[in-house]
Protein backbone atom coordinates (compact mmCIF):
# COMPACT_ATOMS: atom_id res chain seq x y z
CA UNK A 1 0.00 0.00 0.00
CA UNK A 2 1.44 3.26 -1.36
CA UNK A 3 0.06 6.60 -0.29
CA UNK A 4 -0.41 10.17 -2.25
CA UNK A 5 1.56 13.50 -0.72
CA UNK A 6 -0.35 16.53 0.30
CA UNK A 7 -2.51 17.69 -2.97
CA UNK A 8 -1.10 14.69 -4.99
CA UNK A 9 -3.49 11.69 -5.99
CA UNK A 10 -4.06 7.62 -6.15
CA UNK A 11 -3.69 7.76 -9.70
CA UNK A 12 0.22 9.31 -9.47
CA UNK A 13 1.32 6.55 -6.76
CA UNK A 14 -0.85 4.01 -9.63
CA UNK A 15 1.86 5.75 -12.37
CA UNK A 16 4.52 6.03 -9.93
CA UNK A 17 4.28 2.51 -8.16
CA UNK A 18 1.61 0.01 -10.24
CA UNK A 19 4.50 -1.31 -12.58
CA UNK A 20 7.79 -2.12 -10.65
CA UNK A 21 5.42 -3.33 -7.79
CA UNK A 22 3.76 -5.43 -9.91
CA UNK A 23 7.54 -6.39 -11.82
CA UNK A 24 8.32 -7.89 -8.10
CA UNK A 25 6.02 -9.59 -7.22
CA UNK A 26 3.85 -7.23 -5.56
CA UNK A 27 -0.12 -6.34 -6.32
CA UNK A 28 -0.46 -2.33 -5.63
CA UNK A 29 -3.36 -0.18 -3.17
CA UNK A 30 -3.84 3.06 -3.55
CA UNK A 31 -5.95 4.68 -1.48
CA UNK A 32 -7.66 8.16 -2.98
CA UNK A 33 -6.90 10.89 -0.68
CA UNK A 34 -9.70 12.23 1.86
CA UNK A 35 -9.65 16.20 1.30
CA UNK A 36 -10.13 18.41 4.16
CA UNK A 37 -8.94 18.79 7.60
CA UNK A 38 -9.21 15.22 8.60
CA UNK A 39 -6.72 14.44 5.86
CA UNK A 40 -4.26 13.06 8.04
CA UNK A 41 -5.95 11.29 10.56
CA UNK A 42 -8.12 9.44 7.26
CA UNK A 43 -4.61 8.31 5.89
CA UNK A 44 -3.91 6.69 9.36
CA UNK A 45 -7.19 4.94 8.85
CA UNK A 46 -6.90 3.42 5.59
CA UNK A 47 -3.78 1.89 6.72
CA UNK A 48 -5.26 0.11 9.37
CA UNK A 49 -8.51 -0.88 6.74
CA UNK A 50 -5.80 -2.52 4.28
CA UNK A 51 -3.62 -4.06 7.70
CA UNK A 52 -7.61 -5.46 8.37
CA UNK A 53 -8.32 -6.44 4.69
CA UNK A 54 -5.33 -7.82 3.73
CA UNK A 55 -3.99 -9.45 7.03
CA UNK A 56 -0.77 -11.03 6.06
CA UNK A 57 -0.73 -10.12 2.78
CA UNK A 58 0.15 -6.42 3.38
CA UNK A 59 3.86 -6.87 2.89
CA UNK A 60 4.74 -3.47 1.54
CA UNK A 61 3.73 0.23 3.05
CA UNK A 62 4.92 3.15 1.64
CA UNK A 63 4.15 6.80 0.44
CA UNK A 64 5.36 10.27 -1.07
CA UNK A 65 6.00 13.04 0.85
CA UNK A 66 3.55 13.03 3.84
CA UNK A 67 2.46 9.92 2.32
CA UNK A 68 6.05 8.34 3.66
CA UNK A 69 5.40 10.47 7.03
CA UNK A 70 2.20 8.48 7.37
CA UNK A 71 3.52 5.23 6.63
CA UNK A 72 6.79 5.52 8.67
CA UNK A 73 5.18 6.20 11.93
CA UNK A 74 2.00 3.98 10.87
CA UNK A 75 4.69 1.13 10.56
CA UNK A 76 6.62 2.01 13.81
CA UNK A 77 3.46 2.03 15.57
CA UNK A 78 3.83 -1.97 14.80
CA UNK A 79 0.20 -1.77 13.88
CA UNK A 80 1.13 -4.42 10.75
CA UNK A 81 3.65 -6.73 10.12
CA UNK A 82 5.11 -5.69 7.26
CA UNK A 83 8.14 -7.23 5.17
CA UNK A 84 9.70 -3.24 4.34
CA UNK A 85 8.57 0.68 3.93
CA UNK A 86 9.21 2.40 0.84
CA UNK A 87 9.49 6.22 2.04
CA UNK A 88 9.72 8.51 -1.34
CA UNK A 89 10.72 12.29 -0.15
CA UNK A 90 10.30 12.72 3.42
CA UNK A 91 10.06 16.67 3.69
CA UNK A 92 10.89 16.49 7.56
CA UNK A 93 11.52 14.78 10.56
CA UNK A 94 9.28 15.37 13.97
CA UNK A 95 8.00 18.77 14.58
CA UNK A 96 7.00 21.15 11.41
CA UNK A 97 9.30 23.22 10.56
CA UNK A 98 10.31 25.63 7.37
CA UNK A 99 9.57 23.47 4.59
CA UNK A 100 6.21 22.92 6.46
CA UNK A 101 5.66 26.63 6.12
CA UNK A 102 6.08 26.56 2.45
CA UNK A 103 2.83 24.34 2.49
CA UNK A 104 1.03 26.56 4.48
CA UNK A 105 1.93 29.26 2.24
CA UNK A 106 0.44 27.41 -0.77
CA UNK A 107 -2.53 26.94 1.30
CA UNK A 108 -2.98 30.63 1.51
CA UNK A 109 -2.59 31.36 -1.77
CA UNK A 110 -5.23 28.93 -2.90
CA UNK A 111 -7.91 30.54 -0.23
CA UNK A 112 -6.66 33.95 -2.04
CA UNK A 113 -6.79 33.06 -5.11
CA UNK A 114 -8.39 30.37 -5.90
CA UNK A 115 -7.00 26.85 -7.47
CA UNK A 116 -6.49 27.90 -10.25
CA UNK A 117 -4.83 31.22 -9.37
CA UNK A 118 -2.30 29.35 -6.71
CA UNK A 119 -1.27 27.28 -9.59
CA UNK A 120 -0.69 30.39 -12.00
CA UNK A 121 1.15 32.04 -8.66
CA UNK A 122 3.29 28.71 -7.93
CA UNK A 123 4.80 28.79 -10.94
CA UNK A 124 6.89 26.34 -10.57
CA UNK A 125 9.90 25.89 -13.17
CA UNK A 126 9.63 21.77 -12.73
CA UNK A 127 7.24 20.67 -15.66
CA UNK A 128 6.24 17.59 -14.81
CA UNK A 129 5.52 19.09 -11.15
CA UNK A 130 3.40 21.55 -12.37
CA UNK A 131 1.52 19.16 -14.60
CA UNK A 132 0.75 16.53 -11.70
CA UNK A 133 -0.01 19.23 -9.38
CA UNK A 134 -2.65 20.80 -12.23
CA UNK A 135 -4.35 17.42 -12.51
CA UNK A 136 -4.36 16.58 -8.85
CA UNK A 137 -5.82 19.85 -7.28
CA UNK A 138 -8.90 20.73 -8.91
CA UNK A 139 -10.03 17.02 -7.29
CA UNK A 140 -9.53 18.41 -3.76
CA UNK A 141 -12.24 21.08 -4.55
CA UNK A 142 -12.70 23.17 -1.78
CA UNK A 143 -10.74 20.65 0.75
CA UNK A 144 -7.59 22.05 -1.21
CA UNK A 145 -6.53 24.51 1.14
CA UNK A 146 -7.29 22.54 4.63
CA UNK A 147 -6.09 19.78 3.21
CA UNK A 148 -2.41 21.96 2.44
CA UNK A 149 -2.58 23.37 5.87
CA UNK A 150 -3.79 19.72 7.44
CA UNK A 151 -0.22 18.43 6.05
CA UNK A 152 1.75 21.57 6.88
CA UNK A 153 0.47 21.18 10.90
CA UNK A 154 1.27 17.19 10.68
CA UNK A 155 4.45 16.06 12.11
CA UNK A 156 6.88 14.08 10.65
CA UNK A 157 8.07 11.30 12.33
CA UNK A 158 10.55 11.05 15.33
CA UNK A 159 13.83 10.22 15.70
CA UNK A 160 12.92 7.75 18.25
CA UNK A 161 9.79 6.21 15.62
CA UNK A 162 12.79 5.87 12.96
CA UNK A 163 14.89 3.97 15.31
CA UNK A 164 11.50 1.66 16.06
CA UNK A 165 11.38 0.98 12.29
CA UNK A 166 11.78 -3.09 12.60
CA UNK A 167 12.02 -3.57 8.43
CA UNK A 168 13.89 -2.43 5.91
CA UNK A 169 13.52 1.08 4.27
CA UNK A 170 14.05 1.91 1.07
CA UNK A 171 13.98 5.87 0.50
CA UNK A 172 14.19 8.34 -2.00
CA UNK A 173 15.31 11.98 -2.56
CA UNK A 174 15.98 14.23 -4.99
CA UNK A 175 19.06 16.06 -4.22
CA UNK A 176 17.68 19.38 -6.35
CA UNK A 177 14.00 19.71 -4.07
CA UNK A 178 13.93 22.48 -1.23
CA UNK A 179 10.96 21.21 -0.17
CA UNK A 180 11.78 17.21 -0.06
CA UNK A 181 15.34 17.88 0.97
CA UNK A 182 17.75 15.38 0.22
CA UNK A 183 19.47 15.76 4.06
CA UNK A 184 15.96 14.99 5.50
CA UNK A 185 16.18 11.54 3.83
CA UNK A 186 19.46 10.80 4.60
CA UNK A 187 18.68 11.57 8.37
CA UNK A 188 16.14 9.20 8.43
CA UNK A 189 17.87 6.62 7.05
CA UNK A 190 20.87 6.96 9.66
CA UNK A 191 17.96 6.74 12.09
CA UNK A 192 16.23 3.81 11.03
CA UNK A 193 18.50 0.56 11.72
CA UNK A 194 18.34 -1.22 8.20
CA UNK A 195 18.02 1.58 5.46
CA UNK A 196 19.23 2.75 2.22
CA UNK A 197 18.92 5.51 0.05
CA UNK A 198 18.98 6.41 -3.37
CA UNK A 199 19.07 9.95 -5.44
CA UNK A 200 17.44 11.01 -8.56
CA UNK A 201 17.62 14.62 -10.30
CA UNK A 202 14.14 16.09 -10.02
CA UNK A 203 13.82 16.05 -13.31
CA UNK A 204 14.19 12.57 -14.01
CA UNK A 205 10.68 11.80 -13.45
CA UNK A 206 9.66 13.83 -16.25
CA UNK A 207 9.50 11.15 -18.81
CA UNK A 208 8.42 8.34 -16.96
CA UNK A 209 6.99 8.35 -13.14
CA UNK A 210 7.86 4.75 -12.88
CA UNK A 211 11.39 6.07 -11.94
CA UNK A 212 9.98 6.55 -8.44
CA UNK A 213 8.87 3.22 -7.51
CA UNK A 214 11.23 1.70 -10.10
CA UNK A 215 14.07 3.25 -7.47
CA UNK A 216 12.40 2.99 -4.02
CA UNK A 217 12.73 -0.73 -4.64
CA UNK A 218 16.47 -0.80 -5.20
CA UNK A 219 16.62 0.82 -1.75
CA UNK A 220 14.56 -1.50 -0.38
CA UNK A 221 16.33 -4.31 -1.77
CA UNK A 222 20.22 -2.71 -0.68
CA UNK A 223 18.75 -2.01 2.94
CA UNK A 224 17.90 -5.51 2.68
CA UNK A 225 20.96 -6.32 2.63
CA UNK A 226 22.61 -3.94 5.11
Amino acid sequence: MVLPGAGSSADFVRRAFLLPLRAAGYALVAPQPVPGADLVPAAFRSLDAAAAEHGPRLRLVGGISLGAHTAARWTAACRADVDGVLLVLPAWTGAPGGVAAATAESAGLVERLGTAGALAAAGTAVGWVAAELAAAWPAYGDGLAPSLRAAAAAPGPTPAELSALGVPAGLVAFPDDPLHPAAVAHEWAAAIPRAAVRELPLAAPAADRSILGTTALAALTAARLT
